[in-house]
């Protein structure tokens, strides 16, 4: 199969898991990125920002037509995490390339943990936001997106309900917001390892991601939000196997 079908499959998959759960499609295109397209770690992470950043701007202006999106309170989340952001991006760079797959590892199995979780419904009133617990929040969602090419949304979305009592709809729309402002601060620190992107892929890959944003948009509305989490979760678990497996052969051939 030729790197540009296996590019615009990809995409299209982390597409649709933007715009249906709100995160969780960036915890795909790293993996996929190293694994299908051989990308190394660093310049995955870096890909995967350009297209998260990208998609997730879609994303969130078909949520706003809709009025799911809370301008104010996801401004407050995106603010406190966009210093992380920077300085986690800046120091990625620096990191082994197993320390980098161990670390996203155990990210996409936190992420699919917390999918399998029941969720806690929101009540669809936003409570008074509380700015400490917010911010330190926000802040955790920003380190995370430049350190390791990943939005945040999976974790954006609960700490979005339980923090301010969104209703599950709301919270994926603001996510949004969070996550894009996250991967522009992160990717603004990059600009010198986007010129070894190879744009010939990315450009195909951000394309097919756009149009399965929209598509999982469609399909929230379609599917109970239940049955995707679970079989999100199942195939995260699984990357998050084959990457730890990975990141320590790698450290033992070079031991």
């Amino acid at each position: 199969m030729s790197a540009l079908v296996l590019a615009l499959a990809a995409g299209a998959l982390v597409g649709l898991a933007l715009g249906a759960l709100g995160g969780g499609g960036s915890v795909l295109a790293v993996p996929a990125l190293i694994y299908l397209l051989g990308f190394t770690p660093a310049a995955a992470t870096t890909a995967s920002l350009i297209i998260v950043t990208a998609t997730s701007l879609t994303a969130l202006y078909a949520h706003a037509r809709t009025g799911t999106v809370r301008w104010r309170t996801g401004t407050l989340f995106a603010a406190a995490g966009i210093l992380p952001a920077a300085a986690a991006g800046a120091a990625a760079s620096r990191l082994p390339q197993p320390v980098l797959t161990a670390a996203f590892a155990a990210v996409a199995a936190l992420a699919a943990l917390k999918m399998l979780r029941p969720g806690r419904a929101g009540t669809g009133r936003t409570s008074a936001v509380r700015p400490a617990k917010a911010a330190g929040t926000g802040a955790g969602l920003g380190a995370l997106t430049g350190l390791l090419g990943v939005g945040g949304g999976f974790l954006a979305v609960p700490a979005l309900v339980t923090v301010v009592a969104f209703d599950m709809r709301t919270a994926v729309g603001t996510s949004l917001l969070v996550i894009s402002a996250n991967s522009l601060a992160s990717l603004a620190t990059r600009g010198a390892t986007t010129a070894g992107v190879d744009w010939a892929l990315i450009a195909p890959f951000t394309g097919a991601a756009i149009l399965g944003a929209w598509d999982g948009k469609r399909l929230a509305a379609k599917v109970t939000g239940a049955l995707l989490r679970r079989t999100f979760a199942i195939l995260l678990l699984a990357v998050a196997a084959f990457m730890l497996a990975d990141a320590f052969a790698y450290s033992f051939a070079y031991a």
